[in-house]
């Protein structure tokens, strides 16, 4: 068995915890299609976070519980959600009015490659058979006034997913300022790959072997 295989992580939830974690209070976020929605399952209850989807809903809550779907309520990966008291609904252009408008505080999209200086790659992988469009990702990506990536440190093929340089189609340059993955939380930018936070139980040496990317240790 390898190191890789033995060393500790934190699951999808925990990592959607962590995210939640530094979200501050009235912030106005974006939850990205897949992993990402996981965040709002773990917003603190006396923190006011409004929710956005880019399919033209404001004021989204938790997933609704078992058998109280309403799939006329939807988010934009097609997920049931709940409103909470004052949340609406609108025009998909609205929304879009809004992303691309400088209105969203966070958004929080997952990820294929994220380098070290926060360019993106989250829509194709180059595949024949990807999707052949980058849909509202890299209005988000631009549009938010942060940009946070929650993912895998690596694929399951045992690949690096933060990387030097993207080798997959982008998303977006430069927009995102810190990922959160399975093992650590980094601050990304110009000033290269600023760890702040690393899992119990694993070493900085350790994180440094998962990625070819030059981390920094910037924890307190």
């Amino acid at each position: 068995m390898s190191e890789q295989n033995t060393l500790p992580s934190w699951s999808r939830d925990e990592i959607a915890a962590r995210v939640a974690q530094d979200i501050p209070d009235g912030a106005v976020v974006n939850l990205g299609i897949g992993l990402p929605t996981k965040v709002a399952n773990h917003l603190p209850s006396d923190r006011e976070v409004i929710l956005h989807s880019e399919n033209g809903v404001i004021g989204m809550g938790p997933a609704p519980a078992e058998g109280q779907e309403d799939y006329d309520l939807i988010n934009a990966g097609k997920q049931p959600v709940t409103l909470l008291p004052g949340g609406c609904f609108f025009h998909h252009a609205d929304s879009f009015g809004m992303m691309r408008g400088g209105h969203l505080d966070v958004c929080v999209l997952g990820a294929f490659q994220v380098s070290a200086t926060g360019d993106l790659a989250n829509w194709s992988t180059g595949a024949p058979d990807a999707i052949p469009a980058v849909g509202g990702a890299m209005d988000l990506a631009i549009g938010a006034k942060k940009t946070y990536v929650m993912t895998e440190m690596r694929t399951k093929k045992g690949e690096p997913k933060l990387v030097e340089k993207c080798s997959y189609p982008l998303t977006g340059i430069g927009c995102v300022s810190r990922i959160y993955t399975d093992v650590a939380v980094i601050d990304l930018g110009a000033d290269g790959a600023k760890v702040i936070d690393i899992i119990d139980g694993m070493t900085f040496e350790q994180l440094q072997t998962l990625t070819e990317v030059k981390l920094q240790d910037a924890r307190k």
